[in-house]
């Protein structure tokens, strides 16, 4: 898994059980890893740097230190390798992500983020796909497949949501968090949908019947990857609920609740599912019914402890890419001069930037073509920074495009490995390039020129919806009226958001909360400390 070729030790290896040289790895990880949380806290105030640039540029630097010390004899500093991504850092970022979103906001503008995270990124991946293939002739890569150009869409498709966690605040920017940071869990759900059905797809053949298989694929992975993270949440939710470990042991409840996460990732991935969907949704469920079911030790714990795993993972992440990214054998494989490389990689970043435009701006209007409140609408300071905080890309690129063309014994192997180091450098200018001019850009876009916030009445005004549409209820049935289904539907077209939310608040306190238990469920045990304030 990690492999670093340093200096002979003086210990005979031979009499040790552990390899010196993966000792040796852990320890500059572990020790880079201290180094970026005693950094990223220095620089805490900062508007350009973040914790993400600050574990890639580490990273980096730590990379040419160990070539220097070697004279540039390892070629192997890091390796990465995909089953440690996806099967070990990312699902507890993405189920924390989930865990902690506020879940209101999410769902409320849910419609948005489908539209964003789906059909947006279909648009971008048939635009970069169309792109590459027209330009990447001109540059004199001529070894591609249709399918390599298809996988490159779908490689180039996938935004960094670990990232958008580092510039995005979810206190601070609510909506806008809601939006980017939902749009690039769906976005990369869909991203490894569409990567995947390259990789199947028969291209002797195609025609109609195969993009509605496509759709229908997609559609099927993301219902079923939905419908297995809210099960298995609500599996640990009653589990928990019925047997009450906490009054023998708090640390079993808490065992439960992580393995439980962790097992409905790897059922989805055993299933050939969304792991990302399924994790994601998981964690919505469990801290809207599991973790109210727990004692007030284990809330306090799983809330914490959930948040120092995803934020080790994310710093891992970052530190794994800068580190790879200098692998002396990618860049001797390719043979390609530095006008080539360079000429890849700025068409690369300029298919990212177009594909992300022809999808944010157009969607967003269209969106609020069909919003009647003017509160409600993405105004374009808004459309502008969520094209922006899209940019940016991560470890799942690299990932996919590892997958697609680390494949050294065919004829193209060397345009192959072009595209390895064309994407690392994407990866390495979006994230600190973009990355570190979000905040000063959502600072300059939304606080010098922004309304007083709104937030507090818009509550207050949807509360006041729901005081009037629950009084409307109760009089309807009391009077026995025959027009209580008209005024439902009447509020239903008008206020689609606020109504099928109170309509899911008495769903969820008459049938869900009574099996499932939730907020108002109070385990007490002996020694546990009142209940923090509930996850929103």
């Amino acid at each position: 898994m990690l492999e670093i070729d340093m200096l002979s030790s003086p210990l005979d290896s031979s009499t040790l059980y552990l390899n010196t040289s993966t000792i040796v790895a852990l320890c500059v990880f572990f020790a880079l890893l201290c180094a970026c949380i005693v950094i990223g806290h220095l620089l805490e105030e900062n508007r350009w740097a973040n914790e993400s640039i600050t574990a890639l540029l580490l990273g980096l630097c730590s990379g040419v230190v160990v070539l220097l010390v070697t004279k540039f004899r390892s070629t192997k500093i890091l390796i990465f390798n995909e089953d440690l991504f996806f099967l070990y850092l990312l699902p507890p970022i993405i189920f924390n992500a989930g865990f902690q979103v506020k879940k209101k906001q999410f769902f409320k503008n849910f419609t948005t983020i489908l539209l964003f995270g789906v059909l947006g990124t279909v648009i971008s991946f048939c635009l970069i796909s169309l792109g590459a293939f027209l330009l990447f002739n001109g540059i004199g890569i001529t070894d591609l497949s249709i399918k390599d150009h298809l996988a490159i869409g779908a490689i180039l498709s996938a935004t960094d949501s670990v990232c958008t966690l580092q510039v995005l605040s979810q206190d601070e920017t609510p909506f806008l968090y809601s939006i980017v940071f939902g749009e690039g869990v769906v976005n990369d759900a869909t991203s490894i949908v569409l990567f995947n059905s390259v990789q199947s797809l028969n291209f002797s053949s195609i025609n109609a019947i195969t993009a509605l298989k496509l759709l229908g694929t997609f559609l099927y992975l993301f219902c079923t990857s939905t419908a297995l993270g809210v099960i298995v949440g609500l599996a640990s939710a009653y589990i928990i609920k019925t047997l009450y470990f906490g009054r023998h042991s708090t640390d079993r409840e808490v065992a439960l609740m992580m393995l439980m996460a962790y097992l409905s990732y790897m059922i989805a991935e055993l299933l050939n599912l969304s792991g990302i969907l399924t994790i994601f949704f998981c964690g919505i469920v469990m801290s809207h019914y599991t973790w109210h079911n727990v004692t007030g030790n284990s809330r306090t714990t799983t809330k914490h402890s959930f948040a120092t795993l995803s934020f080790i993972a994310e710093t891992f992440i970052f530190l794994y890419v800068g580190m790879d990214a200098l692998d002396i054998d990618k860049w001797k494989k390719s043979k390609a001069s530095i006008g080539t490389s360079v000429a890849v990689s700025s068409t690369l970043i300029s298919l990212v930037l177009i594909g992300r435009a022809a999808f944010v701006f157009p969607i967003a209007n269209i969106a609020n073509c069909f919003k009647t409140r003017e509160s409600t609408k993405i105004e374009f300071r808004s459309q502008f920074i969520i094209w922006w905080a899209g940019l940016m890309r991560g470890a799942v690129t690299i990932a996919l495009s590892y997958n697609q063309f680390s494949k050294s014994e065919i004829a193209s192997a060397e345009d192959y490995a072009l595209m390895i180091t064309s994407t690392i450098i994407l990866v390495l200018f979006s994230t600190v390039v973009f990355g570190s001019i979000t905040k000063p850009l959502i600072e300059a876009v939304k606080l010098r020129h922004s309304k007083p916030p709104i937030s507090g009445s818009t509550d207050n005004q949807e509360d006041l919806r729901l005081l009037l549409l629950e009084s409307n209820c109760s009089v309807n049935q009391s009077n026995n009226q025959p027009n209580h289904r008209r005024s439902t539907l009447s509020l239903l077209m008008r206020y689609p958001t606020t109504t099928v939310h109170y309509f899911w608040r008495k769903f969820d306190d008459k049938f869900m909360r009574p099996v499932f238990g939730g907020r108002g469920f109070v385990p007490v045990a002996p020694g546990s400390p009142p209940a923090e304030d509930e996850i929103s």
